[in-house]
């Protein structure tokens, strides 16, 4: 690898849009790899930027960490990842952006009316919730009719 092959943590900061400590981060997580300089200073092989796209794409998908990682060693070890390697990867992802992409046309279809979330306020509550029988839903508590993609766990 040639020196300007290599890029610098602030470098790759600027070129990715993640943070330092982000970059550290998924290092330390095996998500990306760095070498290191006689001085002990990061520096990343210009492909780390594909990488970096791909962790944010997948969480933007609504990958977990876990799931980023177990796609990311699909990829080659050694060589840089090709269009049909990072293409094989993501083949998955296309039936769940299309089941995020119901889930969300079925909120904004429904938004303006009951989504299960026990407020009963609206007109409509009363005869799509009922005496609030989503409160005792196993989907409870929040917006029990909610899509399942679309709700998210609280921290």
């Amino acid at each position: 690898m040639e020196p300007d092959d290599v890029l610098t943590v602030s470098e790759v900061a600027h070129r990715s849009g993640f943070a330092p400590s982000a970059l550290r981060y998924y290092e330390a997580q095996g998500l990306i790899e760095a070498t290191r300089t006689a001085g002990g200073q990061r520096r990343y092989a210009r492909s780390v930027l594909r990488r970096l796209a791909f962790i944010r794409a997948a969480s933007n998908v609504g990958l977990a960490l876990e799931e980023v990682r177990a796609e990311l060693a699909r990829l080659p070890s050694g060589r840089t990842p090709t269009k049909s390697d990072w293409h094989r990867i993501s083949v998955d992802w296309r039936s769940r952006l299309d089941e995020q992409v119901a889930a969300l046309e079925a909120l904004r279809d429904k938004l303006d009316s009951c989504i299960g979330c026990g407020c009963l306020s609206l007109k409509q509550c009363a005869i799509s919730n009922p005496a609030d029988k989503a409160a005792d839903s196993e989907d409870a508590p929040g917006a029990a009719y909610l899509p399942r993609l679309l709700r998210r766990p609280t921290s």
